[in-house]
């Protein structure tokens, strides 16, 4: 392939894809300029990984879609927002946050601000103790509130599958997290 046809390819590439990614992208973040700098970001590195490997990307669909969620992760941990809106998730016994948080007085006393600070740290080290796919089917449905189906349909991982790793994932995460949270509520 020349160098023309494969510029050609990358354009159309690009193209192709541009419009979800950039609609993936604008439903999750505030401002219509982190939506831009994102998806710049996505493609810089959809080209670089294509110049810099001869092996083409296999689901590039999928490959978009992870490094698009990935960069609005970090660009989120950048601006350190930490007012997170928790919601049960109705399928699973009340929730991961029914054991991050279980039965919590709602005011927001320093203790109960202390406890939940500790617990989004335990969090966020439980998170990286999790296989990257658990991880990520965690992260997408729990944090970013993104739909099973939706999430399968961009990376063509089937539902099933999806659901048996977040199932996975839930679980360690309450067993990991539980001990946590008893030890602080009994000190």
């Amino acid at each position: 392939m020349s160098k023309n046809e494969y510029r050609e390819d990358l354009e159309r590439q690009i193209k192709e894809h541009q419009p979800r990614i950039r609609s993936f992208i604008k439903n999750r973040v505030p401002t219509t300029e982190d939506a831009e700098d994102i998806a710049q970001d996505v493609f810089y590195q959809f080209v670089k990984t294509m110049d810099n490997t001869h092996n083409p990307i296999e689901n590039l669909s999928g490959w978009l879609f992870r490094v698009a969620r990935n960069l609005i992760i970090n660009k989120k941990k950048k601006k350190k927002e930490t007012s997170f809106i928790m919601e049960p998730d109705s399928d699973e016994e009340g929730g991961i946050y029914a054991t991050i948080f279980p039965q919590m007085d709602e005011s927001e006393s320093p203790i109960n601000v202390y406890i939940r600070s500790l617990m989004w740290e335990e969090l966020e080290l439980a998170l990286t103790e999790l296989p990257i796919e658990q991880r990520e089917i965690f992260e997408l449905t729990e944090m970013e509130g993104l739909p099973v189906k939706e999430i399968s349909e961009a990376t063509g991982i089937p539902v099933n599958t999806l659901l048996s790793r977040k199932h996975y994932a839930v679980k360690f995460l309450r067993k990991r997290l539980k001990s946590t949270y008893e030890e602080l509520i009994n000190q």
